[in-house]
């Protein structure tokens, strides 16, 4: 019999009405392509049985076969889309056209790639409509009165519930704001960038302001940096051979793949061998300890989380009873481990 997993906890999507649960199911780098699709179906029901409502995909997790098999889930489950959170991102929309190489208005936020990659998104997930669309990146050759207004579009029609950004500067997601503000429409509510213990400037300062300014809310990615944060790497020059580091052609994991064995590389490796003994004292393991730690923030409304495996979903959701573990001694500790906290510039006048 496998032990019980702790209650799942609920917060709100920033300043929204929303209850989000406090982690979520990501299709990232997984479903549609890395794992076969019973695994995923697997992996979402071990979810849901454990209180996750919140499911994050994007048009170009595996060219789009990560919504359609989110989309199956759902239906083969039998679940009431009021009882779930589902959100999409849209912005490299390649997949839906029909000469991928020469893509064109199928990538970025013109108003006819938010409308159409939406559309697209949405019979591929066999939806009406999605609680949560992102902005995937920044657009900077679209005006940013056309991004707002393209996605106010959305929420007008029915389509989404609410807006927001993914790896968007604090300055970006302010000036969408004052323009939403000036034309009476709805701004971003939640912003989606990296967030883990080796990852921190941009939530822990770049966005401080954000929180209470527009009451931003968080639902980061990434909490155990591509794996780093298991402790899995230590002791690696280079990424073992089948792994997800070694193979994957995703931009973020090519991007990763190129830093090991470097300075950067070798100093994470160094952080992460530092809070193995935190973790043992704790009886946990150093990722839940990271996992734990986000949890922690009370910025962020929701961690998505990744599992390839039912068992991976499990231990992912162990971490809400480590948060209580974590007293301002052990998070003393974590901080010295680390020794990476951002540090706020004093104003020169």
């Amino acid at each position: 019999m496998s032990e019980a997993l702790p209650e799942m906890q609920y917060r709100h999507l920033g300043r929204t009405g929303l209850k989000v649960s406090v982690i979520s199911l990501g299709s990232w780098l997984t479903y549609g392509g890395h794992v076969g699709n019973e695994t995923a179906f697997d992996c979402m029901k071990v979810a849901y049985e454990a209180g996750i409502n919140f499911f994050d995909t994007a048009e170009v997790y595996s060219a789009g076969q990560s919504e359609i098999v989110l989309g199956e889930a759902i239906k083969k489950f039998g679940w009431k889309q009021n009882d779930l959170v589902i959100s999409t991102k849209i912005y490299w929309g390649r997949a839906n056209s029909a000469n991928p190489d020469k893509p064109l208005n199928n990538n970025g936020l013109s108003r006819k790639h938010i409308i159409e990659g939406m559309n697209q998104s949405l019979k591929r997930l066999d939806l009406p409509y999605v609680d949560i669309v992102y902005a995937h990146r920044p657009d900077r050759d679209t005006p940013m009165e056309e991004v707002v207004r393209g996605f106010n579009y959305l929420i007008d029609t029915g389509k989404a519930f609410y807006w927001g950004t993914s790896e968007w500067s604090a300055s970006e997601i302010s000036d969408a704001w004052r323009i939403a503000d000036r034309l009476g429409l709805v701004g971003p509510a939640v912003e989606q960038p990296q967030y883990n213990l080796l990852a921190r400037e941009r939530v822990e300062k770049e966005y401080r302001w954000l929180y209470d300014a527009h009451g931003l809310g968080l639902t980061t990615f990434s909490p155990l940096k591509g794996g780093v944060l298991t402790g899995k790497y230590n002791g690696t020059t280079a990424p073992p051979p089948g792994s997800r580091l070694a193979e994957s052609e995703d931009g973020y994991v090519k991007g990763l793949r190129k830093t090991v064995g470097d300075d950067a590389w070798t100093r994470q490796l160094e952080q992460t061998a530092a809070l193995k003994p935190i973790a043992d004292d704790l009886g946990i393991s150093t990722a839940q300890l990271s996992l734990a730690w986000i949890l922690k923030n009370p910025n962020i409304s929701s961690m998505i989380t990744g599992a390839s495996r039912p068992e991976q979903v499990r231990d992912n959701v162990r971490a809400l009873a480590v948060a209580d573990k974590l007293t301002p001694e052990v998070l003393e500790k974590i901080e010295k481990a680390v020794d990476n906290q951002p540090v706020e510039e004093k104003r020169r006048f």
